[in-house]
């Protein structure tokens, strides 16, 4: 607006001796300056509201002011040029288009006032004009944050007030109503909380807040009644009921009793900087700067050696910007960053300082710098080098030996399980009750598990005295046992079999109490869809070792070690021999010691067991 009156005088400086130069003899003959389009002056209206354009030749009183203008034998005419068209029609005064002084009142508004208005100033021997735009909005393109929200065609007015603060609002232009108005006029206001979605229109005030004639007041200003305020105005002019909405924006800042002087938070007063010459060097200066209405201004920068940056010789390696980072209650944190590029080895000895300024105070702060030490890249190489070949090997010694590694995990650290239970058996064996399976389990399971690796097994063939129920017997036996081992093979656990009546009690034991683990162990291959139902089921949490012949007859093979993983730990005794075999097998790399051991016990068993006596 300041550059327009500028421009408008100047005009009229011009205009005039411009006027004097080229006046011919007859004074009705005037030529019309045409100021153009003032954009800042454009208006918009709701559909069925009052409105008014004022004159943007009135704008300054020291440029045009009409009392004067009427004493000087100037009058002002109103044109339209409506949309679409490009003559200018002269504005013929009616009771819904007045002229009043500088303004033009539509009372109300219509779609079909939208276009452009020109005021025309003139006499016999000057002519000045300008225009201005105008629209009318229809109420249902009117964009509302809610629907509780009256429609309004003129933007919010934002209004600061201080939290726990006094403060009155009116009505924005509600003055320029009264004076056209025939009576008072009365303001409704309305309370809209988009936050908390809450919309209130009076009466809904306390003593905190209150209206007072056509002013809202508050008495105590507080978070909850932050929000948007419309005031609807309804007034007599010409014997028309005539009305128009305007909203405030009020947003709380924090007390004008809290400090006001600026801060600086970044560099801390004990803070050293790492540079690197020869390269972009970014220096941050943040501050916090509490609200002040009655004085926003504020300035944050950055100075070398005393002196602003466009004072420097060298002043095009220099460069700072400033960003607002946030926005607390009015309190505005903002950062200023200082680019140096490339930064010398010379910028070490100048004096970097960051300065802060309002109207309640100043602070400064310097910028303590150091040069960033060089890492040795020979050093460094070779330490990465040294580390990546060290995490290969672990990871390929691990890979290659994992279940030795817990194996030698177990037997150390690992608690007997027989402590810490009453359970009688270590292993229960559950296999097919024919004559290839049995031979596999009382020849070989049977003999490793109890004379090489020291548990205690139960087979109901075995240990089952005669007389008894089978049904109770089995899962007596099951129950007393830490691991249920089941022998996988086509003719297992068929349906009515007493393998199925074991699984079962397993599967129970294990998903229920969780006292028992079930182990599988597949003695021969056999397809998935031959395998019962509560093994189909369970096979996702069952551990599965797998027997491969002649390559699993060693017990330095990967099925005893897989075994044993999954079987309780047992300290000492002939389990803790076997870890010391295996320890000395690992340091030696050799597994030739235990050769012949199983393969010679299918010949004779009862040899087996004299040689482990």
């Amino acid at each position: 607006m300041a550059s327009f009156i500028c421009s408008l005088l100047f005009l009229v400086l011009v205009g005039g001796a411009s006027l004097a130069a080229n006046q011919s003899s007859d004074l009705t003959e005037s030529m019309c300056y045409d100021w153009g389009e003032a954009g800042e002056a454009a208006v918009s209206v709701l559909e069925g509201e009052a409105g008014w354009l004022s004159c943007p030749l009135f704008s300054h009183p020291s440029v045009y002011n009409y009392t004067s203008t009427q004493s000087a034998g100037h009058n002002l005419f109103w044109y339209r040029r409506p949309e679409g068209h490009d003559l200018e029609q002269p504005i013929a005064h009616s009771s819904r288009l007045s002229k009043d002084k500088e303004r033009l009142w539509l009372q109300p508004a219509q779609c079909d006032d939208s276009g452009q208005y020109i005021c025309m100033l003139r006499n016999k021997s000057s002519c000045s004009k300008i225009a201005m735009q105008l629209s009318v909005l229809r109420r249902d393109n009117v964009l509302r944050g809610s629907a509780c929200e009256p429609p309004a065609a003129v933007a919010p007015k934002d209004v600061q007030i201080y939290l726990q603060g006094v403060e009155t609002l009116e009505c924005p232009d509600l003055r320029d109503a009264v004076k056209m108005s025939d009576g008072p006029p009365s303001v409704t206001w309305y309370h809209v909380n988009r936050a908390q979605s809450r919309c209130r229109r009076y009466p809904f005030w306390n003593s905190d807040w209150q209206q007072e004639g056509t002013s809202l007041r508050f008495h105590n200003m507080l978070v909850p009644y932050q929000g948007l305020y419309f005031c609807y105005v309804q007034f007599q002019r010409g014997g028309k009921s005539l009305n128009f909405t305007r909203i405030i924006n009020v947003t709380a800042v924090y007390s004008s009793s809290l400090p006001k002087e600026p801060s600086i938070l970044r560099p801390a007063s004990d803070e050293l900087i790492s540079v690197r010459t020869g390269s972009e060097v970014r220096l941050v200066c943040r501050a916090l700067f509490p609200v002040i209405l009655e004085s926003p201004w504020m300035e944050i920068r950055w100075t070398v050696d005393g002196k602003m940056l466009d004072k420097l010789p060298d002043h095009q390696r220099f460069s700072q910007t400033s960003s607002e980072v946030l926005y607390d209650f009015g309190d505005r944190t903002v950062e200023n960053v200082l680019l140096v590029q490339p930064f010398s080895s010379r910028d070490l000895d100048r004096e970097f300082n960051c300065s802060v300024r309002n109207q309640r105070g100043f602070e400064s702060r310097r910028a303590q710098l150091e040069e960033e030490g060089s890492l040795p890249s020979v050093e460094l190489g070779c330490g990465l080098g040294v580390t990546l070949v060290l995490m290969l090997l672990l990871f390929v010694v691990y890979h290659v030996f994992w279940l030795e590694l817990l194996l030698l995990y177990r037997s150390w650290f690992g608690s007997d399980e027989g402590h810490t239970d009453d359970k009688e058996y270590d292993v229960y064996i559950s296999y097919a009750r024919n004559s290839e399976e049995e031979n596999f389990v009382l020849s070989t399971l049977r003999t490793v598990l109890e004379n090489e690796l020291g548990y205690s097994v139960c087979i109901f063939d075995r240990d089952s005295l005669p007389g008894g129920t089978i049904t109770d017997e089995t899962l007596g036996f099951v129950a007393r046992s830490r691991r249920l081992l089941v022998v996988i093979s086509p003719g297992y656990a068929s349906r009515g079999s007493q393998a199925l009546l074991e699984l079962k009690a397993g599967l129970d034991g294990m998903a229920l109490g969780g006292h028992l683990r079930v182990i599988l162990v597949q003695y021969r291959p056999l397809r998935h869809r031959v395998w019962v139902r509560e093994l189909r089921q369970a096979r996702m949490a069952l551990a599965l070792v797998r027997w491969r012949g002649d390559e699993s007859r060693e017990l330095t093979s990967h099925f005893w070690k897989r075994l044993r993983v999954e079987l309780p730990v047992r300290s000492g005794g002939k389990e803790g021999g076997a870890n010391k075999t295996l320890l000395r097998l690992l340091s030696q790399n050799s597994t030739s010691s235990q050769t012949g051991l199983i393969s010679n016990t299918h010949k004779n068993p009862d040899q087996v067991l004299n040689c482990a006596a």
